[in-house]
């Protein structure tokens, strides 16, 4: 790619075709320029940020569409869309506090758990007491909830053993536990 290539020609080159080397240009010289309009209009990093990939995308996307009619209007079309962009987040948060506002009243308390917490160190240290066989049901099913198919799959056994199994390994960790069935 030449450096010498003015936005408004970068604009083009990106609107004639794929061109990833302008396109990278692009991102390069417009980025620093989004990113501090973000930080300023929204007062946080990981939203400007966000911001910035948003709105890069959104160039791309417009300049290979062919939507940006003045390619020497490109940095007026970035700034706007940055602002478009923030507004839409600003607007959505306000939404957003109005609806809880107005709603949050009304949420129905929360259900107090009628069993205590289990002390989670004992569970851990009964979960590692299981043979591997067990442990392994019991975490797919439970901690990484999948289903008795999956489990079964994953341990090339039937549908049915892992019920079996998941059974007798929770009859085993209530016992460890102290709770009764």
């Amino acid at each position: 790619m030449r450096p010498e290539l003015t936005d408004a020609e970068l604009a083009r080159h990106i609107g004639w075709g794929h061109h990833p080397e302008e396109e990278a240009e692009l991102f390069r010289r417009m980025a620093p320029r989004i990113r501090l309009y973000g930080l300023r209009h929204l007062r946080d990093e990981h939203a400007a940020e966000d911001l910035t990939q948003h709105v890069l995308i959104a160039t791309i996307e417009a300049l290979r569409a062919g939507r940006l009619r003045d390619p020497e209007r490109l940095a007026s079309f970035v700034l706007g869309t940055c602002r478009m962009t923030v507004l839409d987040l600003r607007r959505s948060a306000q939404r957003k506090e109005r609806l809880l506002t107005q709603f949050g009243a009304e949420r129905p308390p929360s259900v107090q758990p009628s069993m205590p917490l289990m002390d989670r160190e004992r569970l851990a240290g009964c979960v590692q007491d299981l043979k591997e066989r067990e442990r392994t049901v019991i975490v797919m099913t439970f901690f990484d909830e999948q289903t008795s198919a999956d489990v079964a799959g994953f341990l090339g056994i039937s549908e049915a053993n892992v019920r079996v199994i998941r059974h007798r390994a929770i009859h085993q960790l209530r016992e460890c536990m102290g709770v009764s069935a």
